[in-house]
């Protein structure tokens, strides 16, 4: 067990991960490699889910493109995560907020933590 969590620590050392949770709005910046060459792209959406402890935690993220719905999970301690901004703080009930992707528009907007 010691090695594990000697191993799990290393690793978290790397990706210092601002406090967010469901229902926030953030932009994810992460490497992609295309051949040879290395540029970076950033995600903005709604954090849907949060799931999992330590090493093997993964966060959901919603957003609307073109009226469409895409969803990207993205590990915590992906090393191909360069950084992580939140943008604004939403405030919900709950811990998993699935019935975003029923709702569109005004409708699907979420109050705002002040």
């Amino acid at each position: 067990m010691n090695l594990i969590q000697t191993v799990s620590n290393e690793i978290n050392k790397i990706n210092s991960v601002p406090n967010f949770q469901s229902g926030d709005t953030i932009t994810v910046y992460y490497k992609i490699k295309e051949g040879n060459k290395e540029r970076i792209q950033f995600f903005k959406g709604v954090v849907i889910q949060r799931r999992g402890t330590s090493t093997t935690e993964t966060f959901t993220i919603r957003k609307m493109s073109g009226g469409i719905g895409i969803e990207r999970i993205f590990p915590i301690n992906s090393p191909l995560i360069d950084k992580i901004e939140i943008n604004k703080k939403g405030k919900v009930r709950r811990a998993r907020i699935f019935y975003l992707r029923k709702l569109t528009g005004k409708s699907a907007r979420i109050k705002e933590k002040r």
